[in-house]
């Protein structure tokens, strides 16, 4: 996970956030995985929490085990 920080009138504040999910899972799992990272973010309490506030990305880093 990295973030971004900025000064706003002498305070710093959490602008973006970019999370990397690292998966190793076999190689049939790969689509699947792929599906549930696309829609996640709806099911995420972090994320919903603060949506509109900070930018938030994700990448999913998946690894075939086989």
């Amino acid at each position: 996970m990295s973030g971004e920080v900025e000064k706003e009138d002498g305070v710093l504040v959490i602008r973006r956030i970019h999370v990397v999910y690292h998966l190793q899972a076999p190689a049939e799992a790969e689509e699947v995985a792929r599906r549930v990272h696309e829609v996640h973010h709806d099911a995420c309490p972090v994320y919903r929490s603060i949506k509109g506030c900070i930018d938030v990305t994700t990448e999913l880093d998946f690894q075939a085990t086989d």
